[in-house]
């Protein structure tokens, strides 16, 4: 196992090595961007279950449904919400 780590490691450090300054800023652009729609996420299913904890629809807030919600955005929600209500 260890083996594994550090060869996956090596590996990823060696294909860093190739790609050159504007593809990782790119790289590190997309991950930050991802980083904060998740965050978003995680805002958006808390004020979810607080709204919705009026009227006894509950949501779980886990990273199974914040991931849903970003990558899928506007449809995940909408699904969060059909899974909340029938489910």
């Amino acid at each position: 196992m260890k083996i594994i780590m550090i060869l996956s490691v090596g590996v990823f450090l060696l294909l860093l090595l190739m790609l050159d300054k504007k593809q990782i800023q790119k790289g590190l652009e997309l991950l930050s961007i991802f980083w904060f729609r998740l965050a978003f996420a995680f805002l958006a299913l808390f004020a979810m279950n607080v709204v919705g904890g009026f009227i006894g629809i509950y949501v779980p807030i886990n990273i199974a449904s914040g991931l849903i919600l970003t990558i899928l955005g506007i449809p995940g929600f909408a699904a969060l919400c059909t899974f909340a209500v029938f489910l």
